[in-house]
């Protein structure tokens, strides 16, 4: 008896492989397309939450034209004349207290899970971190141009010129960016986003307002006045001035960057390290 041989088909092909690519695969993104990706969706989330505009567009504008016309007339005998000090005052207060909701944004992303699908991810760590703080330097200078701009339309004049009001500005920036990081560092200690909250304010009230922001120390009690002269803030506000109006501020400036790089040299390791233990 001769066998009969079965015709075979060729089996077909896996529908889950020929759905995958077959290319070859693409390379790694850099740390600096990264970093500039996490800073975009920053951004984004702005577009969608608008109220996270409130603290850099609604309240330094009612700071300003609040403490300009309650205090102007008692402290420097007009508005106008109390308008040519006090608005660097509210410039520097007002990104600096600005500056805390770096960390309760960043404690309310580790809440809700968010960081534990970035470390899944086959990017540079950091690049998480460091890009909501490059966007908040856009919140920053929106900050600014709402004093700068409601200041000119109130009267205010620099001295200096558009260079001098861009110099002073620029380094209220670079502070504010450098107390970001420490605020970083409280965002992954803090167990919820009120206790940063509570942090921030307790950290930042005090040294605004116990400042040369509104008032010349030299008005105050001696022991309070030593502690104004001490107080970096008091130094930006005094060195902002100097820059917008055209005053010799060569030593307060360098104090300030020094407190800068102090800053980002402590906190920005510190916060890496912090990062890396949450993993």
């Amino acid at each position: 008896m001769s066998i009969v041989p079965v015709p075979t088909t060729a089996p077909s092909a896996d529908p889950l492989r020929s759905a995958l690519a077959s290319g070859a695969r693409p390379a790694r993104p850099g740390a600096a397309a990264v970093t500039l990706a996490f800073g975009w969706l920053a951004l984004l989330r702005i577009k969608h939450v608008p109220s996270q505009l409130f603290d850099v567009t609604v309240f330094p504008l009612i700071m300003l034209v609040m403490f300009t016309y309650l205090f102007g007339g008692a402290l420097a005998g007009s508005t106008g004349d109390y308008l040519r000090s006090v608005l660097p005052g509210i410039l520097v207060m007002t990104v600096t207290m600005t500056t805390q909701s770096t960390g309760v944004a960043l404690n309310t992303d580790i809440g809700d899970g968010v960081f534990d699908r970035f470390r899944s991810l086959p990017i540079w760590q950091p690049a998480a971190l460091i890009g909501p703080l490059l966007a908040d330097l856009v919140r920053y200078a929106t900050s600014a141009a709402v004093v700068v701009g409601a200041g000119t339309l109130l009267g205010f004049r620099p001295n200096a010129g558009p260079l001098g009001l861009l110099a002073g500005a620029g380094l209220v920036l670079l502070f504010a960016w450098s107390l970001s990081w420490v605020w970083t560092s409280f965002g992954l200690l803090a167990r919820r986003p009120e206790s940063m909250m509570f942090i921030g304010m307790l950290v930042t009230f005090p040294l605004t307002f116990v400042s040369n922001v509104f008032v010349d120390p030299a008005t105050l009690p001696g022991w309070l006045e030593r502690c104004v002269e001490v107080n970096p803030v008091t130094h930006l506000v005094t060195a902002t001035r100097g820059l917008m109006h055209g005053e010799p501020v060569a030593a307060q400036v360098g104090i300030v960057l020094l407190t800068c790089a102090g800053m980002v040299a402590v906190f920005a390791p510190v916060t890496m390290r912090l990062y890396r233990r949450e993993r």
